[in-house]
């Protein structure tokens, strides 16, 4: 194809126009022109260029998942949708995602005990609903089935009502009622568990109050 004669940084100094006998042919970011060694007077086939544009593709593409990784843990799912929406091809996302799973920067067993680890602590919901999430977030079936498989969904209610029961103090026991079964339903707990623990925490804020 030609020689490199010139490799001008562009902008913020990450991006490099890279000249061929004496014409521009394509920009390439500083990790791919370091890490390949790229320096004036070195031959480049049309294949060699296309190797280097593709290189660049996937390294673009591996940060963008990084950068989209650093606010919190992410199923592998939620990642490839975040890099199409980036514009990057099958091709490359197909060949990122085994580098970020290489890494132990993708895990989706990993991600789903975050999910309901971060759940039970903040805001406690039911098994099945927790499961739905999981389906939601791209979570194979059975993993998720495995991750949600050990709660118990009338202890996590509790844990729930117990944060809600605390604002409800002052009212009778008809709208107590009324307020914590629609809190706790919307958080996935069935009818008879719900019973179970508004009665229980009735009982206990009547016994602390006296």
């Amino acid at each position: 194809m030609g020689s490199i004669t010139a490799l001008r940084v562009v902008g913020n100094k990450k991006r490099f126009n890279v000249f061929i006998d004496g014409s521009f042919s394509f920009a390439i970011d500083k990790e791919v022109v370091v890490g390949r060694g790229l320096q004036v007077g070195q031959h480049l086939s049309a294949d060699q260029i296309e190797e280097l544009i593709q290189a660049n593709l996937f390294q673009r593409c591996f940060e963008a998942a990084l950068h989209y990784l650093s606010y919190r843990s992410r199923s592998e799912a939620e990642v490839r949708q975040r890099l199409y929406r980036h514009g990057f091809s099958d091709d490359v996302v197909n060949k990122t995602i085994p580098e970020l799973k290489e890494r132990k920067l993708i895990d989706d067993a990993a991600f789903a005990q975050f999910w309901k680890d971060n759940r039970l602590l903040f805001n406690p919901r039911s098994r099945r609903l927790i499961k739905l999430e999981l389906r939601r977030k791209g979570i194979a079936a059975e993993t998720a089935d495995e991750i949600a498989g050990d709660l118990d969904d009338e202890i996590s209610a509790y844990e729930a009502g117990l944060k809600k029961a605390h604002g409800l103090a002052t009212l009778d026991y008809s709208e107590f009622r009324r307020r914590l079964f629609g809190y706790l339903r919307r958080r996935g707990f069935s009818y008879e568990v719900i019973n179970q623990v508004v009665a229980r925490l009735w009982q206990e804020q009547q016994t602390a109050s006296v």
